[in-house]
This record gives C-alpha cells, structure tokens and sequence, in this order.
C-alpha cells in the first residue's frame, strides 16, 4: 500500500496530487532516476567562485564552528578528518555524518523537519497507547527517542547508537546505550513491541538482515518502522540541472555509497519494502513525499517545511558531507568549502525549485 505527496509551488507541483487524494501516484510508478554521472571536479567549484566575488549575498566560507568531545575511553576516541569529529572505530559500524556538537544541532533541527512532513507525527504506524517496549535504532541526539518516550509514558524506550551524544536530562522511561545495529541484538527474543528506524541510508550493507534482527526481538503482532530520506535533489522543471550544486550533492552521496559498498539509494531501489518483506514482516504500509529545500513553495506547509530545510543544510553542510567529499572524493577542506558557497547560494536563491524524496514504511511481525 502505498502513499505518495509533492510539494506544491513548482510549475508542474502547483496542480499535484496531494496526500490522500485518489489520483496520488505510486511509488512503484515512479520512473528511476538516471545514473549519476561522474560528479564535477572542484576546481570547476573554484572557477565559478570568482563569478561571485564581490557579491555579499553568502557568507558561507567563514562561519564555522565545532566542538570536539574529550577522550575518556575507547568510545569517546573519535576519529578526526580535517578538524571534524566522528564515531570511533567500532567492529562494523559506519556512520558518515560527523558527530560534534555542530552537526548535532543540525540533527535536532532536521528533526522537526521530518515531524512537519509527518503533520507533526512520530510515526505513521498503528501503535497501540498500551505499548510495553519500543527502541529507537540509530537515535543520534535522541530527540526522536525523548519525544516519543513523552508522548508513551508507561512504555518502556530504549535508544541506541554508536556515538554517546545523547543528553542525561532525559524522561524516567528512557535510557540510551551505546551499540552496533549491524551486530547481534541484545534484546531478547519476542520482547519488543515497536522498533522504529531512522537515517541509516549509508550506513548499512544488508537491510534484509538488519530487519531480520528486528523481526527477532519483536513479540508476534510487533511493528517494525522504517524512515529514511534520499540524498538525491531533484527538480519538477529543470532548475536543479545536471551542473548544479545541488544535483552534484547527490551525485557525492550515491557514488561515494557504492565505494563503501553502504547505498544511499535506499528509497530509489525499494529497499525498506523489500527488505522487510524478506525479513518475514507482512501489512507493509508507506508514506512517500517530497520535501522541499528552501523557501520557493507558494503553499504555507510547504514553504516552512523547506525553510527548516534550509536551516538544516546551512548549520553544518560540512558535518553532513566531509567524510564523501574528503575521504572518498579526495576534495580539500578549501576545495569543500568553496562547494559548500554554491550549495548555500543556489539554496538562498530561491531559483533552484528543489526537493528531495523523504519514505516512511512500515510492517508487522505476523501473530495476534
């Protein structure tokens, strides 16, 4: 079942189906993107910089600022590229985003972008209010995680990652650990009722087994819940156009993906659908949009929506990008930044009509 919107504004979005109307497309008929082609060199960056040296329109180059966590043990080793902090080395884990406290805010802030495109909601599944048992997969800051163990009092919420950047001033019912998903789970079997999954695109290499881990640990009638972003921007009319910084910004994602052998085309390639099924999961739902980047939509929701989008990527693009740029592209941290300007300008414009596909899916563990 599926479950598709648009933003509205664009000249082909303003007359789209909307959420719930009977004309909404389906996934499935989407057509695949093309093949990213090999992204542009930085120097091509560089050269179109000096198009706009005088003009005072970005400040992009000169606003950053980090914190680094101090070394208190193995897990609070981070590793550092060009300044940047990020999880430690951990068996198999790999997570590409940085993890200090610029980025964190990023994450909070992208927070409630996903909770604006979900008309305020933390999930779309059909949980029950007498849950005794949710974990939060990948919970970062542990925003999510805090919110929901809010909004389920009586339930017991666990949230786990690899990097210990979650605050201590935290609900009764909650607690963080530090651990792998891509390792054996620790919670036994049949003993969860709801596993909710978040921003992993990137990160790991079988989906069908990281849900099989789910499928485990949940009690018959349990409810997996899948929410994962594409990395690619597009454009409904053209803006967004092979040679815009934009477009290369996925163009990074996808082919440093395949190096590390992580894709971030989880939503292109119907990977959490698919890999829940295969996992034993029956009822799989989904809710697929787009989400607007910028303030260009005419539409209200939808213009805020892309606002908090913007507000995200200009807190910490570089948090977001360093690890495909740096260290699977081979770009310098001047050559990044430079990138980073015409990023923010295209952004800040308003002239480059862009979104990006955000899917939300979710199953059951067969039982009453």
């Amino acid at each position: 079942m599926t479950d598709t919107t648009e933003p509205q504004g664009s000249p082909k979005a303003a007359g789209s189906p909307t959420r719930g109307s009977p004309k909404a497309a389906s996934p499935k008929s989407e057509s695949p993107p093309k093949s990213p082609a090999e992204f542009l060199p930085p120097e091509h960056w560089a050269q179109a910089a000096a198009e706009y040296a005088n003009d005072d329109a970005d400040s992009a180059l000169g606003d950053n600022a980090s914190s680094t966590a101090s070394v208190t043990s193995s897990i609070l080793r981070y590793r550092t590229i060009l300044g940047r902090t990020f999880h430690s080395e951990r068996g198999e884990a790999h997570y590409w985003g940085s993890n200090d406290e610029r980025q964190n805010e990023a994450m909070d802030i992208n927070h409630h972008v996903q909770t604006l495109g979900l008309d305020g909601k933390l999930y779309l599944a059909p949980l029950d209010k007498d849950i005794k048992k949710a974990v939060d997969i990948g919970t970062g800051t542990g925003i999510w995680a805090i919110d929901f163990a809010d909004e389920f009092p009586h339930c017991e919420v666990v949230g786990t990652d690899i990097s210990p950047i979650q605050p201590t001033w935290i609900p009764p019912n909650l607690e963080f650990q530090i651990d792998d998903c891509t390792q054996n789970w620790t919670f036994a079997p049949n003993s969860l009722d709801y596993v909710h999954i978040r921003f992993l695109a990137g990160s790991i290499t079988d989906w069908t087994s990281l849900f099989k881990q789910a499928f485990r640990c949940l009690k018959p009638g349990g409810i997996l819940e899948s929410f994962e972003p594409s990395a690619v921007i597009e454009s409904d009319d053209g803006t967004v156009d092979e040679k815009s910084a934009l477009a290369q910004w996925g163009k990074l994602f996808v082919e440093g993906g395949k190096k590390v052998g992580r894709p971030f085309t989880v939503v292109q390639d119907n990977l959490q659908n698919e890999a829940m099924e295969e996992a034993g999961f029956v009822d799989v739902h989904e809710h697929k949009y787009k989400s607007p980047i910028g303030g260009w939509p005419n539409d209200p929701k939808q213009k805020e929506l892309g606002q908090y989008a913007q507000i995200t990527m200009e807190q910490d693009s570089e948090g977001l990008i360093l690890f495909m740029a740096n260290v699977l592209a081979g770009w310098s941290k001047e050559e990044i930044q430079v990138y980073i300007a015409h990023v923010r300008r295209e952004i800040r414009s308003r002239q480059k009509h862009a979104w990006y596909w955000q899917k939300d899916v979710w199953g059951r563990k067969p039982g009453p």
